[in-house]
């Protein structure tokens, strides 16, 4: 990563661009396509947030739902340990395009990966933007040196933020326009996603489903952070999570540039008290304990909407926002087994439903041994009886006794006999 780009490793991000002059150049120079963004989505969110209440669900393999992000240098043993015993069949993995001297080192880390589908991040640099031969010779080295071990390739990534190197989406869609004709001239067998907009700007994801490049998606990534809203419950523009997912998936059913998918590629909520790890100021910062209870909740209510394929919690190993503290030894954090409870006992679980009354969310599932499985929590204090046929569990699974259950943010889980 060159001037005026540096990489913060402490929150594994960009600094932001302070040469405010070539800002205000690049932008001048993209302003074509950010009237074509401003158009196309003036047309296509309207159409879409109408047609959103019949997009039907979908049946989601909750097998392969959960997705954990790792860092293929830090901790490598221990990361490989704690990924068999939190059970996820699916990790996502970064790669900087501007360290491609470490694919070998990756390739065998990714072999460690005993039946696990990999997702693989590939990380973009103003380099690779711009020149857009490097930027071909590198996936080449990428798409064969890792195709028969990688599920899915994400292109790229956080494309509408400057000082990730992209300052347009038609800077984007040549960038990724690059891997997809490798795809269709010599890797056919290779799975691509895009375009990895982060937070809720559909206007950037809206102008790349809908436009004029040559290319298409096996399915659409999106960093759908609502960390900067407290609880996921809350609303944004009049959107809850569940709406968002709604409109984000509307968006992909109606666009002839992707097939049927949506990944969330990143999520997470960063932690107090963790500067200069945290990505964003201590006022987004929450403690430990909600960040366990925002967690699970994100996972339960995207895995309710029955429209989103694979989550992926960004990350394993991370001081300011990882399910694992690294700053003194390896501590796991309480998020750690809430985590691990979550997805031994969601794994080949069947949806049935969601109930939201005042609040009080109940999700319903059924099952491997057809037992039936109601998850509850709630953002107003309340108590229900215990009654007989209720088995009821903390979020990381210790049994709870008691003639009445307390539902509050952390959410419980009752197995019904």
């Amino acid at each position: 990563m060159k001037q005026p780009y540096i990489w913060d490793n402490y929150s594994d991000q960009p600094y932001p661009l302070k040469d405010k002059t070539y800002k205000k150049e690049m932008r001048k120079r993209e302003f074509g396509s950010l009237l074509k963004t401003f158009f196309i989505a003036l047309v296509a969110l309207p159409i879409s947030l109408i047609l959103t209440p019949f997009v039907k669900r979908k049946q989601i393999d909750s097998n392969g739902f959960f997705c954990i992000g790792i860092d293929f240098e830090r901790e490598p043993d221990a990361t490989l340990a704690m990924v068999e015993e939190l059970g996820v069949e699916r990790v996502l993995v970064r790669l900087k395009l501007w360290e491609m001297e470490k694919l070998p080192l990756l390739k065998e880390f990714l072999l460690l990966c005993h039946g696990k589908k990999i997702t693989l991040k590939i990380l973009q640099d103003r380099e690779h933007v711009e020149d857009l031969k490097l930027l071909q010779r590198d996936l080449e080295s990428i798409f064969s040196t890792l195709g028969e071990v990688v599920d899915i390739f994400e292109i790229g990534s956080t494309i509408n933020r400057a000082k990730w190197g992209f300052f347009s989406v038609d800077e984007y869609g040549s960038f990724y326009k690059v891997a997809y004709d490798l795809k269709t001239s010599k890797y056919p067998n290779i799975k691509l996603i895009g375009s990895g907009v982060i937070d809720f700007e559909y206007h950037f994801t809206a102008h790349t489903l809908f436009n004029f490049c040559d290319c298409r998606y096996d399915g659409v990534s999106s960093l759908l952070y609502v960390d900067r809203r407290g609880a996921p419950e809350n609303m944004q523009m009049g959107f809850t999570l569940l709406d968002k997912i709604a409109l984000l998936t509307t968006m992909v059913w109606l666009s002839p540039k992707s097939a049927h998918e949506l990944h969330i590629t990143e999520t997470n909520w960063p932690i107090s008290g963790t500067a200069p790890y945290a990505p964003t100021s201590e006022y987004e910062c929450v403690n430990e304990e909600l960040y366990a209870a925002y967690m699970l909740r994100y996972h339960l209510l995207a895995f309710a909407s029955q429209q989103v394929d694979s989550l992926s919690w960004h990350q394993l190993v991370a001081t300011g926002y990882g399910l694992v503290d690294n700053r003194e030894g390896l501590r796991k954090r309480e998020a750690y087994e809430v985590y691990k409870y979550m997805v031994h006992t969601l794994k080949n679980a069947e949806f049935l439903r969601l109930d939201i009354k005042r609040g009080h969310h109940i999700l319903q599932c059924l099952l491997e041994n057809d037992e039936l499985l109601q998850i509850h929590w709630s953002l107003k204090p309340k108590s229900i009886k215990n009654e007989d046929i209720f088995r009821p569990f903390s979020s990381s699974g210790a049994e709870i006794e008691g003639e009445f259950l307390e539902i509050g943010a952390e959410p419980i889980y009752i197995f019904i006999e």
